[in-house]
């Protein structure tokens, strides 16, 4: 049975680059039946920290990966990895400098590697130094300390970045020195940026804590890092984990380098937004507004305005953003567009008059709204726009955002009277 790991380092958030990784690791074992395990590389006694723990489980959780054993802790078999290098020092295959326990490599050899993804791949141990096992502080190294954990675990498949390339000889000495089976290996292009260098900040965020509390869903963030390496075939880019599942393919993996485009993330995120129902999107967004510190208003209410902007935002975050004025009136002001609507004294005169019209009007909805606009465009000779833009801005603060007339509505005709009236006194 196949079965993969993923091994996170509790030094800090779960990174983009390794939540992909974990993230192709568990759509290859779950399209095969397998095992996905985790590996907690926490040797690092200095910097790891169980915050950072219960962070990366949670956000592996959020975008729908799950796990079928007990993680295993590096930091509690430091006995089991002193033991093994012991083992190779009576052997003869290593020796002691001081404190630390060295492995020696036998030179003029050639490793062939035969990679899930890349193919046939050569390294010469003319290339590799004495490879050290046990450090002087008695921690493992990471190579060592790898193979016979992969080893405990029955690990038959390794998924990993292309960074690992290098390591991947050294792993396979240290299989051979214990007797032990090496397990496949696969290692996808690194994401870069759109400018070709190393993600980082510039590109957008580098953890998947930013993309939750910027309101990506994980979904969408979980399709995207699919494409990034793989193909499915065809032009299709909205792909669900669930069907992802079902048709992977190892020879849908490239050996190029996966470019991150934050505007290709946001569409993609947009798609998933407008997909949903109202009541799908309600939990997710009175946790974003509560996220943000604003307050979490009424259900009813917050079910018309998502309805009217679900199709207009790319984020969970955006929403609240350009949704602020439904739910209070201490809302954000684009100043140019008060200069441009509201300042002149033609505006104000045009605001005073719609306000009179419709407040002779019984309630207020979209369409005898929009009837009321274009009456008094028709009667004082004005562009329907003249009207429209004026009142967006006096009930809302913005220049876009959903139709007019659905707003007034959902706002109601007290709350647009006020702000009107305020707007042109």
């Amino acid at each position: 049975m196949i079965r993969v790991r993923f091994a996170p380092s509790p030094t800090g958030y779960l990174h983009i680059g390794s939540a992909r990784t974990a993230l192709f690791n568990w759509v290859y074992a779950r399209h095969y039946g397998g095992s996905f395990l985790l590996r907690i590389e926490d040797t690092d006694m200095a910097r790891s920290e169980q915050r950072f723990l219960g962070e990366i489980l949670t956000d592996l959780k959020w975008l729908g990966i799950d796990w079928d054993e007990e993680p295993v802790h590096q930091s509690k078999r430091f006995d089991v990895y002193r033991k093994a290098a012991e083992d190779l020092l009576k052997a003869g295959k290593a020796y002691r400098e001081g404190e630390a326990c060295i492995f020696k490599v036998e030179k003029g050899r050639a490793i062939e590697v035969d990679d899930m993804i890349h193919g046939k791949i050569a390294f010469n141990t003319d290339d590799i130094k004495d490879q050290v096992m046990i450090k002087s502080d008695g921690s493992p190294t990471y190579n060592f300390s790898c193979v016979i954990d992969d080893a405990f675990l029955k690990i038959t498949h390794i998924i990993r970045g292309d960074d690992h390339v290098s390591n991947t000889p050294k792993q396979i000495l240290f299989y051979e020195a214990l007797g032990l089976m090496p397990p496949k290996f696969g290692h996808m292009p690194l994401i870069m940026g759109q400018d070709g260098a190393k993600l980082s900040k510039r590109h957008g965020g580098v953890s998947v804590e930013e993309y939750k509390r910027d309101g990506f869903l994980p979904g969408a963030l979980v399709n995207y890092l699919l494409l990034l390496g793989w193909s499915p075939g065809g032009d299709r880019e909205i792909i669900p984990l669930e069907e992802a599942v079902r048709i992977f393919d190892m020879k849908g993996m490239t050996g190029v380098q996966a470019k991150f485009d934050i505007q290709k993330l946001r569409w993609m995120n947009g798609e998933y937004i407008m997909a949903k129902q109202g009541a799908e999107l309600l939990p997710l967004i009175k946790q974003q507004m509560a996220g943000m510190g604003k307050p979490v208003p009424q259900d009813g209410l917050l079910l018309k305005v998502i309805d009217l902007y679900k199709m207009r935002v790319k984020t969970l975050a955006e929403f609240v953003q350009l949704t602020d004025h439904f739910f209070g009136d201490d809302y954000s002001v684009e100043e140019k567009g008060r200069e441009k609507y509201l300042r002149p004294s033609e505006s104000k005169e045009v605001l005073r008059d719609f306000a009179s019209r419709l407040e002779k009007m019984d309630g207020l909805s979209a369409a005898a709204a929009e009837e009321a606009c274009r009456k008094l465009a028709e009667d004082k000779g004005l562009k329907a726009g003249q009207v429209i833009h004026p009142t967006r801005m006096a009930i809302s603060g913005k220049t876009s955002g959903a139709g007019l007339f659905e707003m007034m509505e959902a706002l109601g005709k007290e709350k647009v009277l006020e702000r009107m009236r305020k707007a042109s006194a």
